[in-house]
């Protein structure tokens, strides 16, 4: 995958597929500890000890549409390959959360990528699910809900049309140094 944002799109879509009906995603970096990391959460099946274990095997997968599972494999080898790791937390009937570390200025850290388009593209696709998004990168905060959005929105509109896509969007370009 190109970017982070890629590997982040296709997490989220295993929670989804766990049933999954909030997802978090949380991006961050620490420039004193050289640190960024990606945390992922969701309130969907969850997965039990052996689950979690077996979920790092490209081998492994619960589809039934596909039987290998790249996705896990792919962001522990892409945090490995700038010295970090990726660590999953999961329990069966509460969800799961996946955290990636990656070394920052780590020459081989893929770039983040454009989480706008990658947010904009799962709410269009899960116009009923609730997605929070964080971010901190470079001073530069950005913040999504989809609930807070809906709140707003008062039925008016439907989060997933193109207006409210297009403004969510924007939020990313106006607050991402090029």
């Amino acid at each position: 995958m190109q970017d982070l944002s890629l590997h982040i799109l296709d997490i989220v879509e295993n929670a989804t597929e766990a049933g999954a009906t909030l997802i978090e995603i949380y991006i961050s970096e620490d420039k004193n500890k050289d640190l960024l990391q990606i945390t992922i959460k969701d309130n969907g099946r969850g997965m039990d000890a052996a689950m979690v274990k077996g979920v790092k095997d490209p081998f492994m997968t619960t589809r039934t549409t596909r039987r290998v599972g790249m996705g896990i494999p792919l962001l522990e080898q892409a945090a490995k390959e700038t010295g970090g790791n990726l660590q999953i937390i999961s329990e069966a009937g509460k969800g799961t959360e996946v955290v990636a570390t990656f070394q920052e200025s780590h020459i081989d850290r893929k770039p983040v990528g454009d989480m706008g388009a990658t947010l904009a593209t799962l709410i269009m696709g899960n116009p009923d699910l609730d997605f929070r998004y964080y971010s901190n990168l470079e001073g530069e905060e950005i913040e999504v809900d989809t609930q807070y959005i809906r709140g707003e929105l008062n039925d008016s509109i439907s989060i997933n049309d193109p207006a409210v896509i297009n403004l969510i969007k924007d939020l990313f370009k106006k607050n991402t140094k090029s």
